[in-house]
């Protein structure tokens, strides 16, 4: 009797591990059929990002025949991984790619995360600065690039004030609310994360938004990016890819607590309070008036170039029209 109960528990048991390894293998044998590709992000995982993730996690890249690695950036950045096509994708920003455009560089943005700029500057409610004309006698903290203290100068403009009464330092990535605290006045922040953080620390800001001012300046920040030549040689990827990034978006525009917590199992490291807060306030942002998620204007395109080459950033005018395309999001 125990010969014949040890010889059905073994034949059990075998039965299970030929079902388990027969799932493994046709597992093994879907996912030798999708096609590999990289999508480089600009910067550590955030709510800007939550998207990708999401289509990751629910498979809507595995449903477009895909197998898709989300990396960092590294030292090199995502616009030059992708240009030298050592990615496939990647998250830019439009000041990006209409300098690496003009410059002859084949980047091309083939989404809009976000319909609109929410980026501006931002002090302590205690520094009193309430509009560009405070910044005189102040310091900004940033990170080094031309186009800051050009955009400085442009709002200051506005209300005959003086660019050159502004301290302009350098603190690279260092910590907002430290560095206001120490070293600086104001600094240029995206709303939907350091903003939202300052609310959840209770610590009062103000906020001088780029578009509050300046037309020109409601820019796509950021964007999904690709190559010319993946666009030309592989066009049905690029699609399979926009597909499913649009669907992940969707779904947390739809859905931003459930998205936050996609986010949040992809990057155990970040502050999960933070995280619900941001994608709550994203929700209505990634598309916001746009007739779909990732729709881009050839307008916006032509006006934050023409901004661009008025103040000495650019060496010559942007061929709007290849900059972007529309072609691959969903019809």
């Amino acid at each position: 009797m125990k010969k014949w109960i040890a010889a059905i528990t073994a034949s059990v048991l075998l039965a299970g591990c030929s079902e388990t390894n027969e799932q493994q293998t046709e597992q093994e044998e879907s996912s030798a059929d999708l096609k590999k590709v990289t999508v480089v992000l600009d910067w550590t995982p955030n709510t800007n990002h939550t998207g990708l993730y999401v289509a990751k996690e629910k498979g809507f890249f595995e449903e477009e025949g895909l197998d898709v690695t989300i990396q960092m950036p590294g030292e090199a950045g995502a616009d030059q991984l992708v240009a030298s096509e050592k990615a496939d994708f990647g998250v830019g920003y439009q000041e990006g790619i209409t300098q690496a455009r003009v410059q002859g560089v084949p980047l091309v943005s083939i989404a809009a995360v976000i319909q609109h700029n929410t980026s501006g500057f931002a002090s302590p409610a205690s520094k009193n600065i309430q509009s560009p004309k405070d910044f005189e006698g102040k310091t900004y903290g940033g990170w080094g690039s031309p186009v800051e203290e050009s955009v400085i100068d442009s709002l200051m403009k506005q209300e005959q004030a003086d660019v050159e009464k502004v301290n302009i330092v350098n603190i690279g990535d260092a910590d907002f609310f430290t560095a206001v605290k120490r070293d600086i006045d104001f600094a240029w922040i995206y709303y939907g994360w350091t903003g939202v953080e300052a609310e959840l620390r209770g610590e009062d800001i103000n906020m001088v938004y780029l578009t509050d001012y300046s037309e020109k300046l409601d820019y796509y920040t950021p964007v999904l990016t690709t190559s010319e030549n993946m666009i030309n040689n592989d066009p049905e990827t690029v699609r399979a890819f926009v597909n499913a990034a649009s669907k992940g978006y969707e779904f947390a525009i739809d859905n931003p607590s459930d998205a936050a917590d996609v986010l949040i199992k992809a990057a155990p490291e970040l502050d999960a309070e933070l995280v619900k807060k941001s994608q709550e306030w994203l929700a209505t942002k990634y598309q916001d008036d746009a007739d779909q998620w990732g729709e881009q204007s050839l307008e916006v395109w032509e006006n934050y170039a023409s901004w661009m080459l008025e103040n000495g950033l650019l060496e010559s005018e942007l061929d709007a029209e290849k900059a972007f395309t529309n072609e691959f999001l969903p019809q």
